[in-house]
């Protein structure tokens, strides 16, 4: 086991942005975190890495209470991509990526082997190798999104946290993401994914959907986006398509509630 959550709370002033959630992140695994907008999915991925104070209950990664991690040493073994895409610093996409070498003691200037290996490997597998060489702030936002998430895989962590990694790709790129988060969970690591697209969730190997800053459900796909949880959590039903692998997804269909205010 990697990280786990136990009866954690985390407020923002007086509202609870997570409320007694208990969750594990499993080694090998691919965890897709989803819910409402609100419903406390990116605290949960702060707080794993390490970025927020618990008010009360516990996060461990690797039996060691995160905040009790050194700085350095913990963003070696967890990578955080932040959601929303952003680089404006005005450097060339590669160097963006070389940033994910830092935690293991690289600098912009001097880079060693191994980390240019696994520069160009993260380039190439998030299929951005071909405009690494242009400015970072001169890239489409699905351009800038397979960069950061690069400089996440180029940092060969333990722990993968990807907060809301599909937004501005096209279909074809968030199919080969759900590939890649797979690979990585395939080398070892405990990957978690925070997602909005449901028939990409389905593709995890178990779901966590938040509510409220509550577990509203958890489990295998099927059993965490059924019908009851589609209509109670999100307000919605939804068509069921099935791929040629045998993944039933679901896809939203009728809204049933009024959206939120």
């Amino acid at each position: 086991m990697s990280v786990v959550f136990t009866h954690t709370h985390v407020r923002f002033g007086t509202r609870n942005a997570l409320d007694g959630v208990s969750a594990r992140l499993t080694s090998g695994a691919v965890t897709g975190i989803v819910g409402p907008n609100g419903a406390g999915k990116t605290t949960l991925l702060r707080l794993a890495a390490g970025l927020l104070p618990l008010a009360s209950g516990a996060c461990t990664a690797f039996d060691r209470a995160v905040s009790s991690w050194p700085r350095e040493a913990l963003a070696r073994r967890v990578a955080y991509l932040p959601q929303g895409g952003e680089a404006a610093w005005p450097l060339p996409a590669h160097e963006i990526v070389a940033l994910g070498r830092l935690p293991h003691g690289a600098t912009l200037g001097r880079l060693t082997s191994a980390d240019a290996v696994a520069i160009e490997r993260a380039l190439t597998r998030a299929d951005a190798l071909a405009f690494a060489s242009r400015r970072v702030d001169a890239l489409s936002a699905g351009e800038r999104s397979r960069i950061l998430f690069a400089r996440a895989l180029a940092t060969e962590a333990d722990v993968l946290l990807a907060d809301e990694p599909a937004a501005h790709l096209d279909p074809a790129h968030q199919l080969r993401l759900m590939e890649l988060l797979r690979e990585e969970a395939a080398r070892g690591a405990a990957v978690a994914v925070t997602l909005h697209e449901l028939p990409l969730a389905a593709r995890c190997d178990r779901l966590l959907v938040l509510d409220h800053g509550r577990v509203a459900a958890e489990g295998l796909p099927d059993a965490a986006l059924s019908d009851d949880v589609l209509a109670r959590v999100f307000g919605i039903t939804a068509a069921r398509a099935v791929g040629t692998d045998g993944i039933s997804a679901p896809v939203p269909w009728t809204r049933l509630l009024p959206p939120s205010p």
